[in-house]
């Protein structure tokens, strides 16, 4: 029977798990809506909806705070997405008694067949998805410091090609060097002097 079992072990032991849990929970406070699968998102909402209320509860009652913060910060291992959900979120959602996170299904992976999902929060920014993760596929505009930014790559690209052509030269000298090389052959027919 399986009296007491409320968590799925997602195939993971259990601090890889934690894990990936709150990388997870990081992501989703930072972007405010992530794809994954359905049972990894059912398990995360519990997770995020508790450090919302964790938020919530610091930010009502200064004294608390503190203590609030931190363990957010042990169970989240993400100092800025802590900061955002006692800053934002927490005002966000301060007239909201529970229910922050939504999740909806969005059919099957296309090489496992695995169930994904969408996993929300409820009345989320939409400018936050994609937001300081580097360079999106739909960058509209490009960067006034991309040639300064492309000079540096050259000059360790050069530095790795000469590298690499003298580490070629070396093994041509050390191919050439008689030690390295197998003793000669007599021509068939002659004998050899003892």
């Amino acid at each position: 029977m399986k009296h007491r079992i409320k968590q799925r072990k997602l195939n993971r032991d259990s601090s890889h798990r934690k894990a990936m849990l709150a990388n997870m929970a990081a992501a989703l406070i930072k972007h405010e809506q992530i794809t994954t699968t359905l049972p990894k998102a059912k398990e995360l909402k519990p997770d995020v909806e508790k450090l919302i209320t964790m938020g919530k509860q610091g930010a009502a009652d200064p004294a608390k705070s503190l203590g609030k913060r931190r363990k957010a910060i042990a169970r989240m291992r993400d100092v800025g997405m802590v900061k955002k959900i006692f800053d934002v979120l927490a005002e966000r959602y301060a007239d909201r008694p529970g229910g922050y996170a939504r999740i909806m299904k969005a059919g099957y992976r296309y090489g496992d067949a695995a169930p994904m999902a969408v996993i929300e929060l409820v009345d989320r920014d939409v400018d936050a998805k994609g937001k300081d993760s580097g360079p999106t596929q739909f960058d509209d505009e490009p960067e006034a410091e991309a040639p300064a930014a492309e000079e540096k790559p050259k000059a360790k690209k050069k530095a790795i090609v000469n590298k690499a052509e003298a580490e070629k030269k070396k093994t041509k000298a050390d191919k050439k060097s008689p030690k390295n090389q197998a003793p000669k052959k007599a021509p068939e027919g002659t004998k050899k002097a003892v």
